[in-house]
């Protein structure tokens, strides 16, 4: 039985990456920082809750504690994430982001992902097939973000793509440094959720099944690498 905990799972893709890897046979733990929502969610798909808020270090600290009693995780799915907008949606240009936004952005995108990951860690290391999927997004991707033709290259705002150029970056030296842990960045697409104020192009059942996919790699699976639905991303 392969036992996954989701970040940031009780709602959007967390919440959907959550059903259907429990439909294939996952034992999931969805964490949230709202108790009620969390629970909610957890008790309709079938799955365990713990509260945690990636933004507090004793809140990951007390879930990982928690987890391990209850046996320990095989996966771990960094997905709790924020992107920042203004009013009637938009999206913020380089003069609108404070130094304090963008510390904002990287306190849940960034500093939310070390933490867990490496409260999370030893109980990784007792798995005989250890994963962790980090939600990226394509405009992380400073490839893609620097080209005319992109197509992200429309996006204006400062503290979002930096933010998931820098959980690629965790990625590859995570990947490097844990050789027994297949570690993977993954671009979900632009997917219809509250993240990005309902105006996404793809259902959650689309986003999430990359998603889904890189969580069920085995032990010679890839690692350390960038991975969306059309295939390999440049970092």
């Amino acid at each position: 039985m392969t036992t996954t905990f989701i970040t940031g799972a009780n709602k959007g893709l967390g919440r959907e990456t959550a059903r259907q890897l429990i439909a294939l046979g996952h034992t999931v733990w969805i964490g949230a920082r709202n108790e009620e929502r969390g629970r909610a969610a957890a008790h309709e798909l079938g799955a365990r809750f713990v509260r945690v808020d990636v933004t507090d270090a004793a809140s990951v600290d007390a879930a990982a504690a928690r987890i391990a009693e209850a046996g320990g995780i095989d996966v771990l799915v960094n997905n709790a994430g924020i992107e920042p907008r203004l009013a009637g949606n938009a999206i913020p240009t380089p003069a609108d982001e404070s130094a304090d936004d963008v510390r904002r952005t990287f306190e849940t995108n960034v500093f939310g992902v070390v933490s867990v990951t490496r409260a999370f860690l030893p109980l990784l290391q007792r798995s005989s097939a250890p994963v962790i999927v980090n939600v990226s997004s394509g405009l992380g991707s400073l490839a893609g973000l620097s080209d005319p033709d992109g197509y992200t290259h429309f996006y204006s705002g400062v503290s979002y793509p930096a933010s998931k150029a820098t959980v690629n970056a965790l990625t590859i030296q995570y990947a490097k440094a844990f050789p027994e842990i297949r570690v993977n960045a993954v671009e979900p697409g632009y997917t219809n959720t509250d993240l990005n104020g309902r105006t996404g192009t793809q259902t959650v059942e689309e986003g999430a099944e990359m998603i889904v996919r890189m969580a069920c790699v085995g032990a010679d699976g890839p690692t350390g690498r960038f991975m969306s639905s059309r295939g390999e991303l440049p970092w």
